[in-house]
């Protein structure tokens, strides 16, 4: 009864996006995962993924989560030769001109998470459609939209064309996700299918997959996965991306042997999706060490 009581507390208390983050995050937290959040001492890793979401501001955060203006970073820290082609960049719906994209492309908001369109047929296209799909997009805050992801609070409202990417032998691209705590890789996520099928699974750094998950078993990649030829420097490129954060993962796809950046996230899956065995919340929070803020300031400001 007591456990029903919390949860349906904790379920009003997070609509309720207005509140401090730090009465805030102990809502959203408890909400998903059915556990206190402990902000003085946390242990676990979404337990350190909401306080990097309280306590952990600096600036280029807001430039990293975004998927064009992170483009500028990517291009000083390893070259523009990993970034996709882009079409162009636009402020409302009415400013893409259909003509002249190609027949594949992809539309994304730049200021949120899952905000995508994949056009294999640009003739199918209901433009109308879509516009209206463009427009409640540029509408929503992420910040607001989620569990208050800080990084995100500040981000422009953008829509991105990009080059529509396919790889030899697969129906939809390959997503390696690599974790990286104070920009060393430690374990790689892999994401297949998103189109039909949608499957993950983690793997340590030798490719061997890990014996734990957040989301069921049916949705666990059980088939064996190939190495890319690429691997290592898509590793090595995001440690480069990731140098100096606490916590950052960096994604890439794997193009033909072409390492292709793909964007940084700074609060998997929001911080509420626990492991499962229950363990290796703890085992993967250890990798996480979380700076120290100034005992006169409130906030960390300044990458370490």
């Amino acid at each position: 009864m007591i456990k029903t009581v919390r949860k349906f507390i904790a379920r009003m208390m997070r609509k309720m996006r207005f509140l401090p983050p730090k009465i805030y995050a102990k809502y959203h937290y408890e909400y998903f995962t059915g556990k206190k959040l402990n902000l003085e001492n946390p242990k676990e890793f979404n337990e350190k993924i909401q306080w990097l979401k309280v306590f952990y501001h600096p600036k280029i955060l807001t430039q990293l989560v975004d998927k064009y203006a992170v483009r500028t970073y990517v291009e000083e820290k390893i070259g523009a030769q990993y970034l996709n082609e882009i079409y162009g960049v636009y402020d409302a719906p009415d400013e893409i001109i259909y003509d002249e994209l190609p027949q594949k492309f992809v539309i994304k908001a730049t200021h949120a998470s899952s905000y995508n369109l994949i056009v294999t047929d640009k003739d199918k296209l209901n433009q109308k459609k879509i516009s209206t799909l463009f427009k409640k997009w540029l509408s929503i805050n992420q910040y607001y939209r989620m569990g208050q992801e800080w990084a995100y609070k500040d981000v422009k409202p953008r829509l991105i064309a990009e080059k529509f990417l396919k790889d030899d032998g697969v129906t939809s691209l390959i997503d390696y996700k690599f974790y990286c705590f104070n920009g060393v890789a430690k374990l790689m996520e892999v994401h297949l299918d998103r189109i039909e099928n949608h499957k993950r699974a983690f793997y340590d750094l030798d490719f061997n997959r890990l014996p734990y998950r957040y989301v069921s078993a049916e949705k666990t990649i059980s088939t064996e996965v190939e190495k890319p030829s690429n691997f290592i420097e898509m590793m090595k490129l995001s440690e480069t991306l990731a140098a100096n954060f606490p916590f950052v993962r960096v994604d890439f796809y794997s193009i033909k042997g072409r390492s292709i950046f793909g964007e940084m996230t700074f609060y998997p899956s929001d911080g509420r999706k626990d492991m499962h065995p229950e363990e290796y919340n703890k085992v993967l929070g250890d990798f996480i060490h979380l700076p120290k803020i100034d005992p006169n300031k409130q906030y960390i400001t300044e990458v370490s």
